[in-house]
């Protein structure tokens, strides 16, 4: 008897290292016509923002979004869980509150047990339920390698909307969640994740973030985005660029989880670190001698990752200690932006 294929075997990537490089997404979205002016929609895909939105009323803003991926852990309860929190946390990172989902599922029927794919929804609509939200529908399809997301629609009110745009200069920058679990995925498909890192790893994939449409209440809160499959480099850039500033990172403030930094000092690096740098380390400045694994961490694609908040900087502590204490232990002030071009510093 053949035993059953383990879900990350069946994927030549796995969560958010699954996304296209930023410069093949540049490179495809320049090729397409030009978007017809709707007054409406204030966010469109111009700056690479999280989600699109659109003002109904005076009072009413529609956050739409969509995201999916191929496996990045084994067990199909929590695929289908930390799929659903990152595709909602696109909604937490405008500012918004989730309202509903639909599921998105492709599938190989003839590979996969109908249990273990039973269990990915069930894993999806726990952290719906978890988040307030029904899984009001969805699309499905047999396909050869297994896809699970969700389409999410969220509100807010005009004037709590946050773009990855709106930094301003002397801005502080917090990052809520840890980095590495690119890292940690690379160690999971070599079955060679230290004992206790899944479920740290576990914890923070499905962490939602919620906390977002918390910040969007406090005006010294200038901009989100969450942190995903470009890394905090290439996140952090886009936030640059559509601020018009330089972002300046502080290595040594950043938050990681407990073994990132050992296992990326053994090799254990996905391939989307080496794209990522391929696309925009042109805009990075590095420490001198920075040693490759830690610049390919700083590449890392975050699946589930957290945000990266900007705002006032005589605010930052305490807004910094209420993210905290809303059960995101790692929060850190990890830099600021500045006046300059559209770039990041990594300082060590």
């Amino acid at each position: 008897m053949h035993s059953a294929p383990r879900l990350t075997e069946l994927a030549h990537g796995g969560g958010c290292g699954c996304k296209l490089a930023p410069s093949v997404l540049q490179s495809l979205l320049a090729r397409q016509p030009a978007m017809q002016a709707f007054a409406p929609l204030l966010v469109g895909s111009e700056a690479a923002d999280d989600a699109a939105v659109w003002q109904v009323d005076d009072k009413t803003c529609v956050i739409a979004t969509t995201d999916f991926f191929m496996p990045v852990v084994d067990d199909p309860h929590d695929f289908g869980r930390i799929a659903a929190t990152n595709a909602i946390s696109d909604i937490y990172a405008m500012g918004g509150r989730p309202i509903m989902a639909l599921a998105i599922l492709g599938m190989p029927i003839g590979k996969l047990a109908h249990e273990t794919i039973a269990r990915i929804l069930e894993g999806g609509a726990s952290i719906c339920a978890e988040a307030g939200i029904p899984v009001a529908g969805g699309h499905s399809i047999d396909s050869v390698e297994p896809i699970y997301g969700l389409a999410v629609i969220g509100l807010c009110s005009p004037e709590k909307l946050r773009r990855n745009g709106g930094a301003r200069p002397g801005d502080a920058l917090i990052l809520t969640k840890g980095l590495g679990v690119g890292i940690y995925s690379a160690a999971i498909k070599k079955n060679a994740l230290p004992e206790g890192c899944y479920a740290e790893m576990l914890a923070s994939t499905t962490l939602l973030n919620r906390i977002g449409a918390d910040l969007a209440d406090d005006p010294h809160v200038h901009a989100l985005t969450d942190v995903t499959g470009f890394g905090i480099l290439g996140h952090g850039l886009e936030m640059a660029r559509a601020s018009g500033l330089r972002l300046e990172v502080d290595l040594a403030a950043l938050p990681f989880l407990s073994q990132a930094q050992s296992l990326a000092r053994e090799g254990f690096i996905t391939g989307a670190s080496q794209r990522n740098w391929a696309s925009y380390g042109a805009d990075v400045d590095l420490p001198e001698a920075l040693p490759d694994w830690q610049r390919l961490l700083l590449a890392d694609p975050q699946t589930s990752g957290g945000l990266l908040v900007a705002c006032s900087a005589d605010k930052a502590d305490s807004i910094c200690e209420t993210i905290r204490g809303a059960g995101y232990p790692l929060a850190s002030i990890v830099g600021k932006a500045s006046e300059g071009p559209a770039r990041i510093v990594v300082q060590a």
